[in-house]
């Protein structure tokens, strides 16, 4: 089998370098490789699909810089949902497999339950809507694919939450922290396992495409998480300033953005574990493990 998976050095990207070996030859690339995978040059991404003939396509690029996309939104529509079109027309073209990735910011973030697939969309911001037409434009295309919206994913490569928590608790003696947006942090290497199984299964059975749910069990707050990785670091001796009394909770509002975050990002995973036969493990184990990865 031939992958050729795109936005290689992202977060996702990189563990998907390592989960997708196992299924055959693997292209890696993004803008700046040889050849270049520039998602802003729609014609010679068209021409790299069609030169390389891949049996499947895995998308793991994207403008995610969330508040950055209030004021850039031609950019953002060119990378988040004009280039997956391309891709989608040409994996129609030659039969190939779409994996593209998608967000928990296609929806409105009301209520307090998790939302299903099927669930009404309605994006606040101009990131969540360029997914969301992404979306929409590879399902018009009538190529096989596979959509996986997943939410608050973070890896050990790079920045992270967890990091932000873990230096900003050894330096203050008071924290502040959102407590009313709600989600499950979601791990990259589980995300990339994930697909790698997605793909095996979607070969041997191709009914299995359409748009699921990806994240790990569980779900929390932004605070709640905080708390979480401090309070792991001070059990494991970690030096940490703050006391546990003193990482306050306040709503979203005492932290103004450019771009509106939906409070409830609670995705339902019940037809992904299903269709392919997965468990999906906490939300915590997935950070302690992250946690175990930066402090070694």
């Amino acid at each position: 089998m031939r992958l050729l998976l795109l936005g290689c050095t992202g977060q996702v990207g990189w563990e998907l370098q390592r989960a997708l070996q196992p299924l055959g030859q693997v292209t890696a690339l993004d803008f700046d490789t040889t050849p270049r995978a520039d998602f802003t040059q729609l014609d010679a991404l068209g021409t790299l699909v069609r030169t390389m003939r891949p049996d499947v396509i895995v998308n793991s690029a994207a403008h995610t810089a969330v508040d950055k996309a209030e004021s850039e939104p031609v950019l953002a529509r060119t990378i988040n949902a004009a280039a997956p079109a391309v891709l989608a027309r040409e994996a129609a073209a030659i039969g190939a497999l779409l994996v593209h990735y998608s967000t928990d910011y296609v929806f409105d973030g009301s209520g307090d339950e998790p939302r299903a697939e099927e669930a009404p969309t309605g994006p606040l911001s101009v990131y969540g809507q360029t997914k969301l037409e992404g979306e929409q434009l590879i399902r018009a295309s009538g190529c096989q694919h596979v959509i996986l919206r997943t939410s608050w994913v973070y890896a050990a490569r790079g920045g992270n939450f967890a990091r932000t928590m873990l230096r900003l608790a050894a330096e203050r003696e008071r924290l502040t922290v959102i407590d009313d947006q709600v989600g499950a942090p979601t791990g990259a290497d589980l995300l990339a396992d994930i697909t790698a199984h997605a793909i095996r299964a979607l070969k041997l059975q191709p009914s299995l495409a359409g748009t699921y749910h990806a994240v790990a069990g569980g779900a929390t707050s932004w605070h709640g998480y905080a708390r979480h990785v401090i309070e792991w670091a001070r059990a494991h001796g970690r030096p940490i300033l703050v006391p546990p009394d003193a990482i306050v909770a306040v709503p979203t509002s005492a932290f103004p953005t450019p771009a509106r975050r939906p409070l409830n990002s609670r995705l339902a995973t019940d037809k992904l574990k299903h269709a392919f036969g997965l468990s999906l493990p906490p939300w915590q184990l997935g950070v302690d493990r992250l946690l175990q990865e930066i402090l070694a």
